[in-house]
């Protein structure tokens, strides 16, 4: 089917698939007991399809929309065995994926017209925000590309000294404060660096409280507003960073960050220590935010760039 067309380096689809393999587990154990006995997709069926994907994590509203598909193809087809129902499931739910032209990309790129690039980076504490900004930045150095981070998260001294580790290792600098710093002059201090070492991508780690909507945005907006005085038109990118693991809490968060800030990208993280891979699935059709980078395992390399097509290739393959 010309919809799996693109296809990752086979190192990268092994860390895939095993990164998958407890949702895929748990999701094919649901399957078997919803078509146990039944040798045709019918009403009774398509009602436990549906509950096995809502709590797969799917979500309801991408369930519905999934379930009218294979209703249409029941429809036409008239007759349709649940044999069947793993490969039209990969299809539609491909095809429903396919609506948007986000999530084709197989490689870190950043646009070449944008230097420095600037990715301010946003979620709460404990999703493996600043494990994805270390491993992103080992992504974008491995390219040849240089590479400052920005410990914009003054609240916790934790986060600063977190970010540090991952600074040393991949081996680029850091820009910091004390604890209790001003996040905007931290963010302001790190572009000024940036444009002085003539850095090719700045990644900027902000507070993961989710608290008062109106105070997150505003101290979003004040980062956003220093930068600029910089940098114009930054941040390039405001990457929402969100847990896997936590199914339908990480839909929650993507609510309420993309009310308080302008969110253009999204990363799911810990995929492989979960049964909740279908959160993913959900997340991309219901925001219209792109899912840009999932996390697939705690080693370096194990943070990917999100293909839809390769994604649900591993998911029901």
């Amino acid at each position: 089917m010309s919809l799996f067309k693109k296809i990752f380096s086979s190192e990268k689809k092994e860390t895939l698939d095993k990164g998958l393999e407890k949702s895929k587990s748990s999701f094919f154990g649901k399957l078997s007991k919803a078509v146990a006995g039944k040798s045709k997709v019918d009403d009774e069926v398509l009602d436990n399809l549906e509950e096995v994907l809502v709590t797969s994590d799917v979500g309801v509203n991408t369930t519905l929309k999934v379930i009218e598909r294979i209703e249409e193809r029941v429809a036409k087809d008239k007759y349709l065995g649940t044999d069947e129902l793993n490969q039209i499931l990969r299809e539609e739910i491909a095809a429903l994926l396919s609506e948007t032209n986000v999530g084709e990309e197989t490689e870190f790129i950043i646009p070449k017209d944008k230097k420095p690039y600037v990715i301010m980076v946003v979620g709460v504490n404990g999703v493996g925000k600043t494990t994805t900004i270390g491993k992103l930045a080992y992504q974008f150095k491995k390219q040849g590309l240089k590479v400052v981070l920005g410990a914009a998260d003054t609240f916790r001294a934790a986060a600063i000294d977190q970010l540090q580790v991952w600074a040393d290792r991949v081996e680029v600098p850091i820009v910091k404060q004390s604890m209790g710093s001003d996040p905007a002059s931290v963010a302001f201090d790190t572009l000024q660096s940036a444009v002085t070492q003539n850095a090719d991508v700045v990644i900027i780690d902000t507070a993961g409280r989710l608290h008062n909507k109106v105070n997150l945005m505003n101290e979003l907006t004040k980062v956003k507003r220093v930068m600029q005085k910089v940098v114009a038109d930054t941040p390039n990118d405001v990457l929402l960073v969100l847990d896997g693991s936590t199914g339908q809490n990480a839909f929650e968060q993507a609510k309420q960050f993309t009310a308080a800030t302008d969110v253009t990208s999204l990363a799911v993280t810990k995929l492989d220590g979960t049964a909740k891979g279908g959160v993913v699935i959900g997340i991309s059709d219901q925001f219209k935010i792109p899912v840009k980078y999932i996390g697939v395992g705690e080693g370096i390399e194990d943070l990917q760039v999100f293909n839809k097509y390769e994604f649900v290739d591993s998911f029901f393959k």
